[in-house]
């Protein structure tokens, strides 16, 4: 190992001080120049002698941050300052009270929302999504909070190469699963980009790399055909004296890869690989017109697909995001997408919520991010909620599209795809949804859980004898309305479960049992109850009968319970198959434990595959890249358990197959002589349907392992008129959390 130089390094500390401070400049003065001076000095003594796992300082990690906040978010001094101490609290001696001295109220109450929670939890509780809910109170009093832990989780999965695997996969897990879509939320697009390109990349390794080398081969051809699909528009856009940049940019790697498996093609035939955007200076009364005004000269030249025309000028996205979109065919027969929007569109669909703060203090835009914001508030403000709720519930309005909705007077709300009448009556006010007892959309009376559409007019009609029901659950789509349901659920929930304790100890003290901490917790155990509010929530409402009871109490009386707890809980992972018989092993010491195969990807041997301990089924195997993977990882990774396959080959496991094809006389024939007959294996079930001259099926089979179903996709491949075979997975949810 060579000797660190540490003069080479204090240089290295200087200039990439020195690069932010040019980042920044046209935003700051003097004082904040002296001030972003004090908050470097600080951080370089704080973080002093530590180093990353890449072997580089420390110090070069907050100063990296504080640059793509500047720079690629556009953020200003307080938030540089923010950026550049948002790990002293959390990893040195200084206090949130030294940083509010030194630095004022403002930033003390950023740095604390970027400071991790380090208490010891329940195992129950997931520390990361404790921390995520953390972060977010911040987020209606600053939105730089997010945004600059947007900028850290960048950096970090920059630098993530210097990680363990098992790490690689966490932090990418979380990545994919909140922090892209969070930034996707707030307009920052090319940052959204990134964390998904970033995320594949450690979690799926071979894929990224695969998609990267095939966008490197096409590069070259790729930007000829943009040169001379730009070439006619920019000389007639120039002689209508319009101001404009043309760029062209290819499909991210992940975008790429989510086509691929959405429309079940590969990557030769994803025609609109790159697209064209064309940015025009235009101020702001005249900027709409020359966008259609570009459009129009755009389909001049090139037919245009009118199922891809997006017209998000005059209905801007719930993120502010604004542009016009269509895709046109080029020569060659390739479709290309155009992008159209003015500067100030542009600034905003590429720093977002920065961009979009700036124009609102002009008082040029409001954008329906900040109802968007008060709505996380309000899902905040529930303090029954725990964290893994709470990010399922903040999930639900990440990522969805929108519609456009009207009250009766013609009031305009926008709503998640996929919204119900009863998310549109919580929109409209919590009492409203809360009392809600019937809908008409466009005059006509319909179920609560009708779904709306675009342009749709809907009335709500209300009863005050109403009040929420757990079958609503089942069909509200937005994060608002169901965490209202649920606080209001368990606001009745608790009311009845005080009265079933009280009714418990009652009954337990007419047979003899004195209700004390200890008997409650036997109680749980005995009725599987989730805690003690459950337990006595089902005495309340007359679950529990009294012959349950009395089981319960001889049991007890008679010294069996606690044979039957440890039974049940002490052994509950401890296999009973022999070490001989070991399928699965688990974590660095080959540990023999029961488990399960889970059904949402059934893996089989040769799968890279990992252990995930449920609350309701024990421990479930699960494949490195089941449909479920990511969530597992993003909120319990610490029920996460290192898998590995020993060799077993008497037994067989159950794999699905897709196929599909161009139709010929006696293919079923064929596959199945394939199959059965040359390779001995079992088919449990086929089915394929054809219809104008192509054919799509499913077969299922018991195989041995991973490297045998591969011998057979490379036979049937071979089979003609057979284009695709790939493996197909349940894509149920198997959490049981």
């Amino acid at each position: 190992m060579n000797p660190i130089d540490l003069e080479i390094e204090k240089k290295e500390i200087i200039n990439r001080y020195r690069a932010l401070l040019r980042a920044c400049d046209d935003k700051t003065n003097t004082q904040d120049k002296k001030d972003i001076r004090k908050a470097f000095n600080l951080a370089v003594k704080a973080h002093e002698n530590i180093r990353r796992k890449s072997g580089e300082p420390y110090i070069l990690h907050p100063i990296a941050v504080a640059h793509i906040c500047a720079k690629e978010i556009g953020l200003g001094t307080i938030s540089i300052i923010c950026a550049l101490l948002h790990d002293v609290v959390e990893d040195t001696d200084y206090t949130i009270d030294d940083i509010n001295k030194m630095f004022g109220k403002k930033v003390s109450i950023i740095i604390d929302g970027l400071t991790k929670i380090s208490d010891v939890f329940d195992q129950k509780v997931s520390l990361q999504a404790e921390n995520f809910r953390k972060m977010l109170l911040t987020l209606s009093d600053d939105v730089r909070v997010i945004l600059i832990k947007l900028a850290d989780r960048l950096h970090n999965m920059r630098t993530l190469d210097a990680m363990s695997k098992q790490q690689k996969l966490k932090i990418a897990s979380e990545t994919l699963y909140l922090y892209a879509p969070l930034a996707h939320r707030l307009g920052l697009y090319p940052i959204k980009t990134e964390l998904e390109d970033l995320g594949l990349k450690f979690t799926k390794p071979e894929i990224y790399k695969a998609i990267s080398l095939k966008l490197n081969e096409t590069k070259i051809s790729r930007n000829k055909y943009i040169n001379k699909f730009c070439l006619p528009i920019k000389n007639v856009l120039k002689k209508e004296g319009l101001k404009t940049k043309i760029k062209g940019r290819p499909k991210s790697i992940y975008s790429i890869r989510e086509k691929i498996l959405n429309k079940r093609v590969n990557f030769d035939n994803i025609f609109d690989k790159f697209a064209i955007r064309i940015i025009v200076d235009s101020d702001l009364q005249n900027e709409k017109s020359d966008c259609w005004k570009i459009y129009s000269i755009v389909t001049d030249f090139y037919k245009p697909n009118p199922d891809r025309l997006r017209d998000w000028i005059s209905t801007p996205k719930v993120n502010g995001y604004e542009s016009l979109h269509t895709t046109v065919m080029g020569d060659e027969g390739k479709w290309v997408e155009v992008q159209i929007r003015s500067k100030r569109m542009d600034e905003i669909a590429e720093k977002g919520y920065a961009a979009h703060w700036h124009y609102k203090n002009k008082g040029i835009k409001i954008s329906s991010l900040d109802n968007w914001i008060d709505k996380i508030s309000q899902l905040l403000e529930n303090p029954e909620s725990n964290a893994i709720d709470f990010i399922d519930d903040f999930k639900l309005n990440l990522f969805s599209g929108e519609i456009y909705v009207f009250t009766p007077k013609g009031d305009l709300k926008t709503l998640p795809k996929g919204s119900t009448a009863l998310d549109f009556a919580f929109e409209i006010h919590t009492q409203i949804g809360m009392t809600c007892l019937g809908v008409k959309v466009n005059g006509k009376l319909v179920p609560l859980s009708y779904l709306l559409s675009s342009g749709d007019q809907v009335e709500i009609i209300t009863s005050k004898k109403q009040t929420p029901r757990k079958d609503w659950l089942r069909f509200v789509a937005t994060s608002q309305a169901r965490s209202k349901i649920k606080s209001a659920l368990k606001k009745e929930e608790k009311i009845i479960a005080e009265l079933g304790k009280e009714l418990a100890e009652r009954k337990l003290r007419h047979l003899r049992i004195k209700l004390n901490q200890s008997t409650e917790n036997e109680l749980i155990k005995h009725f599987k109850s989730s805690s003690s509010q459950e337990l006595y929530f089902q005495f309340g409402n007359g679950q529990i009968s009294n012959a349950e009871i009395k089981e319960f109490v001889n049991l007890k009386n008679a010294g069996w319970y606690q044979n039957i707890k440890n039974r049940i809980y002490k052994n509950r992972f401890i296999s009973k198959q022999s070490k001989q018989d070991k399928i699965i092993v688990f974590n660095d010491d080959d540990e023999i434990l029961d488990y399960k195969i889970s059904p949402c990807c059934n893996p089989i041997p040769g799968d890279y595959i990992f252990g995930f301990l449920s609350i309701v089924d024990g421990l479930k195997v699960h494949r490195e890249d089941c449909p479920n993977a990511i969530e597992l990882r993003a909120n319990y990774a610490y029920r996460i358990l290192k898998a590995r396959w020993a060799l077993k080959e008497s037994i067989d496991f159950t794999a699905n197959l897709k196929i599909n094809g161009i139709d010929s006389v006696g293919l079923v024939n064929k596959v199945t002589q394939i199959i059965s007959k040359q390779l001995n294996v079992d088919i449990k079930s086929i089915n394929i349907n054809t219809h104008d001259g192509v054919f799509e099926g499913e077969i299922t089979l018991k195989v041995h392992n991973e490297t045998f179903l591969s011998e057979i996709t490379k036979k049937l491949e071979k089979i003609e008129g057979i284009v695709n075979i790939s493996r197909t997975y349940k894509h149920s949810k198997d959490l049981n959390s």
